[in-house]
């Protein structure tokens, strides 16, 4: 944690619009189950990418490469921190609307005592179904799960059936809906 909250720092510091994803969201909405990596979104500018890669480059291993060519095709790229191996992955926001509509609903959240941004109950259910169809896991249908059971008519339905479909995910939706008892 002490990891991923030094990356989140230094993601402030260069001035990177970022969010917390992936599987500590799910856990921040849903159920937490353990995991080696964490996944972040960020919206750099080349300046601020620059600057960042600057910083952490004694404490992690990153190829700048690997880093410029993610920000360009607008990909991922990752941080191995050298010291425990622990690793985070930054993925530079899609340009395409549910990204741009997900990253701007991104809402509060806390890491230990970092207030951090964090995608909403009913995008991180979104990117879940998205992950779980392109790849097929499971892990990524039970986590979406965990977010309907705990938030339940909480979730604004009306706004993940129109990304559903919009994302070719409302079968997955559907299904996972239907195991979470709603």
């Amino acid at each position: 944690m002490r990891v991923l909250e030094s990356v989140l720092a230094l993601l402030g510091d260069a001035g990177i619009p970022h969010m917390l994803v992936g599987s500590f969201a799910s856990g921040f909405h849903g159920e937490f189950r353990a995991t080696q990596d964490a996944d972040v979104v960020i919206d750099p500018t080349a300046e601020s990418l620059g600057e960042f890669l600057d910083q952490v480059s004694g404490e992690f291993y990153v190829s700048r490469e690997a880093a410029l060519d993610a920000f360009a095709r607008r990909g991922q790229f990752n941080l191995v921190h050298f010291e425990t191996a622990w690793k985070v992955d930054l993925i530079v926001r899609k340009d395409r609307p549910f990204s741009r509509v997900e990253f701007g609903r991104r809402e509060p959240g806390a890491l230990g005592d970092l207030a951090v941004p964090i995608n909403s109950a009913e995008d991180v259910i979104l990117s879940k179904l998205e992950w779980a169809k392109v790849s097929g896991s499971e892990r990524q249908l039970t986590d979406a799960t965990g977010v309907i059971a705990a938030w339940g008519d909480r979730l604004d339905w009306e706004y993940l059936d129109r990304w559903a479909e919009e994302l070719s995910v409302s079968s997955l939706l559907a299904q996972i809906k239907a195991q979470a008892g709603l």
